[in-house]
């Protein structure tokens, strides 16, 4: 996620072509093309349809909101006792990065040496678990054997407070995020999570349990 992230994108996918690679996986987002506002969703967007048009036959994964992203607000759960993140109240499937990490993985295999041309396919990269505001807090709640509060859905504190140790222009994108959280959450489709305990053999990572590892390795 940088500035010119659409502009880096293209031109690896050019002189992929010239170089005649075939095996791709690209890391998209989910509802990049319903987040339209949201520069770094429509950016992904945007490499999406340039995927097409140029005929590359890839997996493109749109993963939902990184569980890991809650390591960078660990401190602040345990330390104020609130839960920071304004992700609103219709829920966001949150997946564990090692699951994304090891789809990816299955995917570039399975198109290394495909007996048949693979066509383009799109999956979208979820968890188990649709999680609120007041969800998240009462799952940290419970591993950590204290309550921890929601205080709700201030975006713009939101965006201010990121502006202490990122970009204005990043602070504001995460803002236009988080507020597409609130109206439109990141909910999954039918049959997305059975195709994932398919590809994985095995269940999906539990935000439950991610959040029991991290306070337990406090």
């Amino acid at each position: 996620m940088v500035a010119d992230e659409f502009t880096q994108a293209l031109i690896a996918l050019n002189l992929a072509r010239e170089a005649g690679i075939e095996r791709i996986v690209y890391l998209s987002v989910i509802h990049s093309d319903v987040y339209g506002n949201v520069p770094h969703f429509a950016g992904k967007f945007g490499v999406e349809r340039m995927i097409e048009q140029m005929g590359f036959n890839v997996t493109i994964l749109r993963p939902a909101y990184f569980m890991n992203n809650e390591l960078t607000i660990k401190d602040v759960v345990t330390g104020y006792g609130i839960y920071p993140m304004p992700i609103g109240s219709k829920g966001l499937a949150m997946i564990d990065a090692r699951d994304i990490g090891e789809i990816a993985a299955i995917q570039l295999l399975r198109r290394e040496k495909p007996a048949t041309q693979l066509p383009l396919v799109r999956i979208n990269l979820v968890g188990p678990d649709m999680l609120t505001g007041a969800k998240a807090a009462a799952i940290w709640s419970e591993m950590l054997g204290r309550t921890i509060a929601y205080p709700g859905d201030d975006t713009a504190s939101f965006e201010k407070n990121l502006r202490q140790f990122m970009p204005s222009w990043m602070a504001f994108d995460m803002r236009l995020m988080s507020e597409r959280f609130l109206t439109d959450g990141m909910i999954p489709e039918a049959g997305d999570i059975e195709r994932l305990i398919a590809l994985l053999g095995r269940p999906l990572r539990s935000y439950r349990d991610f959040v029991a590892e991290i306070t337990a390795a406090a």
